[in-house]
């Protein structure tokens, strides 16, 4: 069964510095109809215009991790971390006992854009902690590379819960698989262009939950880049 979130029903804010798009139920976006996805509780499409960003602020037991599509994020916290995220880095952050920081964008002429994902971890009050990796365009080209999961597998960053990330970059007619374990749920979320899924021709923001099935198969029909989260 396959279930498409079109991108145009998304909650959205336009705060001039921030132009962001709401996949479920976020801040004075309330849906009671798509409050997230099993684990997946928020996917935000942050826009930031040059100069902006979020200021310090607080987090507790979540497992936030920050995908940069296009610029450059800037990110400090309470923990002494300060690091530049560009596209192909993907950022983890286990707000645990509490934690605060802050995300901005340091270019004083360009925009930037990112996801901003939160994953609801398997038990709360752990110790904070942060993590940063990079995957080139060879290691997501034609394939879904798994970019973050609870063992670290292939280099991935460690969320303290049962899901996975993979990312992909695809090209028209490109064509990936993934298997879906017995009691599992997977959502593809397309970052740029467009693949079919099934049936359907899924486009830029729009995102699909897919359950009850053995497997889901992905076909690029432009240049395009998805996320696909496996969770319990």
């Amino acid at each position: 069964m396959i279930r498409i979130r079109p991108a145009n029903e998304r909650g959205h804010a336009d705060h001039g510095w921030l132009d962001t798009y709401h996949t479920f139920s976020f801040a004075n976006y309330h849906d009671p109809q798509n409050m997230g996805f099993r684990s997946l509780r928020v996917i935000n499409d942050d826009r930031v215009a040059a100069g902006g960003g979020f200021p310090m602020h607080p987090h507790r037991d979540m497992e936030i991790v920050s995908y940069v599509v296009e610029g450059a994020l800037e990110h400090r916290d309470s923990m002494g971390n300060g690091s530049v995220i560009r596209p192909g880095d993907v950022q983890r952050m286990s707000a645990g006992t509490g934690v605060t920081h802050s995300e901005f964008n340091p270019s004083d002429t360009e925009g930037m854009r990112l996801l901003q994902i939160w994953i609801v971890p398997a038990r709360t009050g752990i110790e904070p902690s942060y993590e940063q990796r990079h995957f080139s365009t060879d290691d997501r080209k034609g394939k879904l590379r798994v970019v973050a999961s609870p063992d670290g597998a292939e280099g991935s960053v460690t969320v303290h819960t049962d899901a996975r990330i993979f990312a992909a970059l695809l090209g028209p007619g490109d064509r990936v698989a993934h298997e879906i374990d017995d009691g599992r749920g997977v959502w593809v979320q397309v970052v740029r262009g467009s693949i079919r899924l099934g049936d359907e021709v899924l486009s830029e923001g729009d995102g699909a939950a897919v359950e009850q099935q053995t497997s889901v198969q992905i076909e690029g029909e432009s240049d395009s880049e998805i996320l696909l989260f496996d969770l319990t």
